[in-house]
């Protein structure tokens, strides 16, 4: 029963880390190899914003989102925009954006660039204390992560399926030569995937953060399990980046208990190997499919 729900809780904090990461590739073929210093810095300033301004915290973690959204929007309109259609190009960039914010950040103290690490950099958690759920203890903030887990992805279908503007986004999405013929701005679309994503992202770094520390190294580890899941889920298929996560955080979740924490990264990048050779396109993913078929 503890395997069954803290793999449950994992799984939920793949689906959190990837699904924006999902998103902005899905609609854009954007790789936003920025998402996880997103995911540092918006826990970076809520700890600054609760701390050192003294401000409410539900408040300090909506204007830490919303600074997240409009960061993502700027890194679009500053620096991707002028390299659509150069996919090496845009990892470079996106990376370099990345490397920026974590090697600014390090320099604040966090990752130990001036002696501080973790302990001064944790972020409360929503709600204190635990429960017995199903004979397992489990603190709430596990119990939020999963509650938070459910509403993103179902909040995300309605908007993607019920909203002009989600609409579009999926016809950006599906097919985007068609869809400009239909007037749709793939820019404008492009713009408003990244805001998501990077909003997404922080969202996830403030249900997650207060189970550890804020440092500089969760960024790159972050952006390596959003990569993971989006390959093995299918790169731009939210849906199968859901399914991947269960699939990961089970797994890593049963060789930590069978093999120990060491194991966890084998499995990680076994698990990506094995999709690829297996599935190149990923679970449910459609970009190798004419390939695959012949």
């Amino acid at each position: 029963m503890d395997l069954l729900v803290y793999g449950t809780v994992n799984s939920f904090v793949f689906a959190l880390i990837a699904v924006g990461f999902t998103l902005v590739y899905g609609v854009s073929r954007l790789p936003n190899f920025a998402h996880g210093s997103l995911y540092v810095l918006v826990g970076f300033i809520s700890w600054t914003f609760i701390h050192d301004l003294k401000l409410n915290y539900l408040l300090s973690i909506a204007l830490s989102i919303g600074l997240s959204a409009g960061l993502g929007a700027l890194i679009y309109r500053l620096v991707l925009i002028r390299l659509r259609g150069m996919p090496t190009s845009e990892i470079i960039a996106s990376f370099a954006v990345s490397l920026i914010i974590l090697e600014g950040l390090r320099m604040q103290g966090i990752g130990g660039f001036k002696g501080f690490i973790g302990p001064f950099y944790v972020l409360p958690p929503l709600v204190e204390g635990k429960m017995n759920f199903l004979g397992v203890l489990i603190d709430y903030q596990r119990l939020i992560i999963i509650g938070g887990g459910v509403a993103v992805v179902s909040l995300l279908w309605l908007f993607t399926h019920h909203t002009k503007t989600g609409r579009s986004l999926r016809a950006i999405a599906q097919d985007e030569l068609a869809a400009l013929m239909l007037g749709i701005n793939s820019d404008k679309a492009a713009l408003i995937s990244l805001s998501i994503g990077s909003a997404l992202s922080g969202l996830a770094a403030v249900l997650i953060l207060p189970l550890g520390n804020v440092t500089a190294e969760a960024g790159y580890r972050v952006l390596i399990n959003a990569l993971a899941v989006s390959i093995i889920g299918g790169l731009g298929s939210w849906v199968g980046a859901v399914l991947a996560s269960f699939i990961l955080g089970f797994a890593m979740i049963f060789s930590t208990a069978l093999f120990g924490a060491v194991w966890e990264s084998v499995v990680l990048v076994g698990s990506i190997i094995l999709i690829l050779l297996l599935k190149p396109s990923g679970l449910l993913g459609k970009q190798k499919a004419l390939e695959e078929r012949v």
